[in-house]
């Protein structure tokens, strides 16, 4: 349950795009076709996916204070949280050019297509808010790091994907002058955002009341407020009571 409400809050109610507002350049620049969006798409959520994980295990056996005491003890005292950010990065860079060697090799169209916002992912804000949300919000398994790299992406693929299919489809739109380019683009994704913040509604409630019990009122009998057994006052609940 704890990773399927993981998933479902990284999807649609963290998410990178209308939640954090992060990876706008590439959301904005590749959302213009289905194609070469869902392309990018499928990239970040690869990288998302291998990268949370493994940074998962970099900060937790190497990062943080006294995380390497499993080297050695005397290792124990020493800190390095101050890499993360280079670590993070060093790790995202490697996934990339994986990425950009395997979608060169089988896709060079879409190689083509992406141009530069391939190779910058490397430096997506979207990629590394992921492992910085994964290390401030003290995920406490590499089982659940997972599963937020993988709702991470899922929630980036989708809201490029939406909005690549609205774009396309505005095309044959009468729209305003004024707000054609990324004028409609911004006001689109701002009802897209606030249509992805409904979903925080459905992660709340659920938890009933605890009901109050029939208590009997026993004072001591040495007291002078000492109630007899026959006398006692039941304290009954609402729900007792027509």
């Amino acid at each position: 349950m704890e990773h399927i409400e993981l998933l479902f809050k990284s999807i649609f109610i963290d998410n990178m795009v209308f939640a954090t507002f992060l990876g706008m350049c590439s959301y904005l620049a590749v959302s213009k076709k289905v194609v070469t969006a869902n392309g990018l798409g499928a990239a970040v959520l690869f990288v998302l996916t291998i990268t949370v994980p493994l940074n998962w295990l970099l900060d937790t056996y190497v990062l943080q204070d006294g995380a390497m005491k499993w080297l050695h003890p005397s290792l124990e005292e020493y800190n390095l949280d101050f890499l993360s950010f280079i670590l993070f990065i060093a790790t995202i860079a490697t996934m990339v050019q994986l990425v950009e060697i395997i979608v060169e090799k089988f896709s060079p169209a879409l190689y083509n297509s992406l141009g530069i916002f391939l190779p910058l992912i490397a430096v997506n804000c979207a990629i590394l808010g992921g492992s910085l949300f994964m290390q401030s919000r003290e995920i406490p398994s590499i089982e659940l790091a997972f599963t937020y790299g993988i709702g991470s992406g899922i929630g980036w693929w989708l809201a490029i994907l939406a909005l690549a299919s609205i774009r396309e489809k505005i095309r044959y739109s009468n729209v305003p002058p004024p707000l054609r380019g990324l004028g409609i683009t911004f006001i689109i994704t701002g009802l897209m955002a606030i249509g992805f913040m409904s979903f925080g509604g459905m992660l709340t409630g659920g938890d009933e009341a605890p009901k109050t019990t029939t208590e009997e009122i026993v004072l001591d009998s040495d007291s002078e407020d000492y109630i007899d057994e026959e006398d006692q006052i039941p304290m009954y609940t609402n729900n007792d009571i027509e």
